[in-house]
């Protein structure tokens, strides 16, 4: 009973930390603005990018991505770190980066955030995830669809680099890569519409 309650206590603070709006802050700080209010209204990178810029958008990004890694290792320190809690604490931080306590229950689509959890545990399937998501938007300059793929290239990926690779990658964490990347493509749901009109801004 007592990791039990231990790992609900842990639980709050990966979604606080799912829920630091680093795009949020960074408007706030460089230019006094509310980045919900501008560009696509996301707090997230690609938004930041936008609006911002690159170097505020790097270190958003980064930020994001560390939120991620940082639960799964969260989770796992407090000595509750069995398959079934790390990827509860992965779904709650992300869950906090998409609907901040901070900011309303707004937030980003949670695709930095999911990329900083699955580094901790599939590193060699994010990397190539990455590696995709790069080739796509170089092709497109669109963000949300290398997004999208790259995230529906997640499991594939898990499931490819433990079959070669020998990586012992748990089934629980493929299936969750799988509800995560039905989360990312549900959170760019707008941007889908906007896909299907031809309206989708492109980027650079």
């Amino acid at each position: 009973m007592d990791s039990v309650v231990r790992f609900i206590l842990i639980l709050v603070p990966c979604y606080l930390l799912g829920s630091i709006p680093s795009s949020y802050i960074m408007g706030k700080l460089l230019r006094g603005i509310d980045l919900r209010q501008h560009g696509s209204g996301n707090l997230g990178a690609a938004n930041t990018f936008r609006v911002l810029g690159a170097k505020a958008a790097v270190p958003v990004l980064l930020f994001d991505i560390g939120k991620g890694f940082l639960a799964v290792k969260i989770v796992g320190m407090f000595g509750v770190g069995g398959i079934l809690q790390i990827l509860t604490g992965v779904l709650v931080v992300i869950l906090g980066h998409n609907y901040s306590i901070f900011v309303k229950f707004s937030g980003g689509k949670g695709v930095g955030t999911t990329a900083g959890a699955f580094l901790a545990m599939a590193p060699v399937a994010v990397g190539i995830c990455f590696v995709i998501w790069a080739i796509i938007l170089l092709m497109f300059r669109i963000v949300s669809v290398a997004s999208i793929i790259s995230a529906l290239f997640l499991p594939v990926m898990i499931l490819l680099a433990n079959r070669f690779m020998e990586s012992g990658t748990h089934v629980y964490v493929v299936v969750m890569s799988i509800i995560m990347a039905a989360l990312v493509v549900y959170k760019h749901r707008s941007n889908l519409k906007r896909l299907s009109k031809g309206t989708e801004p492109r980027i650079f």
